[in-house]
C-alpha cells in the first residue's frame, strides 16, 4: 500500500503540475532548499514518502532472503526490488528535466511520466503477486477440492426449513392492514433495494466525472430515478426466475415469490412496469442512455440469471458487466456518448465485483452448494477463491490509480482510495488467516466501503473542478 500511495500521489502530482514548483533534486531550489510554495511541499513530500517506502521494500527483500519463501514469491519480490531504484531515478529525471514525449499512440502522447506510472504499476504488481502467493502458501489447504459437480441446480432438491421464524401470512379477510403491509414490503424487496444506492452512486460518479453543459439537475434526477427503477426491474425478474432455487437456499427461502406472498403473474407485470418507466426516463435523457438501460436489465435478468449464474464458475466475473453498465449509462446521459472516463469507471466496477462478491460466496458457500450454483468456492475451493480476491483487488486498485490521469480527479480521490484500499486489503489478509464466515462478511463490507468512499470522492473531486 506504500507503493500504491506513491502511485496515486505521483499521478496526482503530475496531473496538478505540482512537480513544477520543485524542479531540483532531492529537495527544491538549489537541490537542498525547502519549497517556497505549497505545491512544492507536495512534490517534496512525494519524494520523502518514496524514500520511506524504499526502506520498507528493502526490509521486505532482506526478510524474504532470510525466510526463503517459494521461488515464485522470491521472483516477484525481485522484480519489485530491481525496478524500484530504476523508478526512483526516472522520477528524479522527470522532476528535473520535465516529462517529454517518447511516442504517440492512437493520437495520445506517451511521455516519461506515463512510463514512470507504468513502472510503478509493475512494482505494485510484483509486491501484490508475492503477497498472494505467500498468503496461499501459509493459509491454503492442499486438500481443498471442489465439493459438488457444478452441473447446475438439482431439480429434486428439497426446500429448506426456515425454522419457524417467519410468521404466517394472513389472508386479506383475516387482517387486511397487516396483509397490505406485508405485500407492500414484498414488492419493495422484489426491487432489491440494497443494490440501488451503490449502483446509483456509480451512475452519479460517472455523470460528475463527465461534467460539461449536459450535467443539469433534470438530467441527473431522471438518470438516477431511471437507474433505480432499472435495478428494481432486474431484481424483480431475478426473483421470478430463481423462485424454485430460492426455496432450496436458506438465505433466500423467505423471498416473496418463494413463500407465494406475490404471484408470478403480478411480479412479472410489476417488473415490466418498472422497465417501461425506467426506459422512458432514460429515453427522455437521450436514446443511448435508454438503449444501455434496457441492455442492463436484459443482461442481469436473462444473461446473468439464466445463462451465467447456473452454468459457469465465471458467472461472477462476466456478470460484473451488469454492475459496470451504470457507469456507461451515467456518462452517456451527460455526454450522449460512451467516453474514456465512462469506460474507465466501468472497468473499475467490473474488476471490483469479483473481489467483492467472492467474499459473499465464501460466507454462503453451503447455501450456493445446496442451490446447485457453480460459485467459485464450490467449484474451485476456498483457497483458490481467496487467491482470486487478492488478484482482483490489485487489478481494481491499479485501474483506480490510472484514473487519476483523467484530469478531473484530485487529492481527495487519491487519498481516499489509499485509505479505504488499505482497510480492504487488511480485511482480505485477515480472511486468509481466519477463514470463517465472519471474516468473509468483514471483507465483503470492507469492499462495499471501498467502492462507496471512492465513488463519493469521485463526485466531490469532479464537481469541485
Amino acid at each position: 500500500m506504500g507503493v500504491y500511495l506513491l502511485l496515486v500521489v505521483g499521478a496526482t502530482t503530475a496531473v496538478t503540475d505540482a512537480a513544477a514548483a520543485c524542479t531540483a533534486w532531492p529537495a527544491c531550489g538549489d537541490g537542498l532548499s525547502l519549497p517556497a510554495e505549497p505545491a512544492g511541499w507536495v512534490a517534496l513530500g512525494h519524494r520523502v514518502v518514496a524514500f520511506a517506502v524504499g526502506l520498507l521494500l528493502l526490509g521486505t527483500g532482506l526478510a524474504a532472503w532470510r525466510a526463503r519463501p517459494a521461488r515464485r514469491v522470491r521472483l516477484a519480490l525481485a522484480l519489485a526490488f530491481v525496478l524500484y531504484p530504476v523508478e526512483s531515478l526516472l522520477g528524479a529525471y522527470v522532476a528535473t528535466r520535465g516529462t517529454g514525449t517518447l511516442a504517440t499512440v492512437g493520437g495520445v502522447a506517451v511521455g516519461l511520466s506515463t512510463l514512470h506510472l507504468a513502472g510503478g504499476l509493475l512494482v505494485f504488481g510484483g509486491l501484490l503477486a508475492a503477497l498472494a502467493w505467500e498468503l496461499e502458501a501459509r493459509t491454503g489447504d492442499p486438500d481443498d477440492d471442489p465439493a459438488v459437480d457444478p452441473a447446475g441446480p438439482d431439480p429434486a432438491g428439497e426446500p429448506v426449513s426456515t425454522g419457524g421464524e417467519r410468521p404466517p401470512v394472513p389472508t386479506w379477510g383475516e387482517a387486511p392492514l397487516r396483509r397490505g403491509r406485508l405485500v407492500a414490503g414484498a414488492y419493495f424487496r422484489l426491487m432489491k433495494p440494497r443494490l440501488m444506492w451503490l449502483l446509483c452512486l456509480v451512475a452519479g460518479a460517472a455523470m460528475a466525472l463527465a461534467g460539461g453543459p449536459g450535467l443539469t439537475a433534470p438530467v441527473v434526477a431522471a438518470t438516477l430515478v431511471g437507474g433505480a427503477l432499472a435495478i428494481g426491474a432486474s431484481g424483480t425478474f431475478n426473483h421470478v426466475l430463481e423462485r424454485d432455487v430460492d426455496r432450496r437456499m436458506r438465505r433466500t427461502s423467505d423471498r416473496p415469490l418463494a413463500v407465494d406472498l406475490v404471484s408470478v403473474r403480478n411480479a412479472v407485470a410489476f417488473g415490466l412496469a418498472l422497465t417501461a418507466v425506467s426506459v422512458a426516463l432514460f429515453a427522455w435523457v437521450n436514446l443511448l442512455a435508454a438503449v444501455l438501460g434496457l441492455v442492463a436489465i436484459v443482461f442481469y435478468s436473462v444473461v446473468y440469471t439464466l445463462v451465467l449464474k447456473p452454468n459457469t464458475v465465471q458467472n461472477t466475473v462476466i456478470g460484473g458487466a451488469a454492475g459496470a453498465l451504470p457507469a456507461l449509462i451515467g456518462w452517456a446521459a451527460v455526454t450522449g456518448e460512451v467516453g474514456l472516463g465512462g469506460l474507465a469507471l466501468a472497468t473499475l466496477i467490473f474488476l471490483w465485483t469479483p473481489a467483492h462478491f467472492y467474499n459473499l460466496a465464501l460466507a454462503y458457500k453451503d447455501d450456493y452448494e445446496r442451490g446447485g450454483f457453480p460459485m467459485m468456492p464450490v467449484v474451485r475451493g476456498e483457497t483458490a477463491t481467496r487467491r482470486h480476491i487478492v488478484w482482483y483487488f490489485g487489478a481494481t486498485l491499479a485501474v483506480g490509480a490510472a484514473m487519476v490521469g483523467l484530469g478531473r480527479l484530485d487529492w481527495l480521490y487519491a487519498l481516499a482510495g489509499v485509505a479505504v484500499g488499505s482497510v480492504f486489503l487488511w480485511a482480505i489478509v485477515r480472511l486468509h488467516y481466519e477463514r470463517d464466515e465472519s471474516a468473509a462478511f468483514r471483507a465483503f463490507h470492507a469492499s462495499n466501503a471501498y467502492l462507496g468512499v471512492v465513488l463519493l470522492a469521485v463526485v466531490v473531486d469532479a464537481l469541485a473542478v
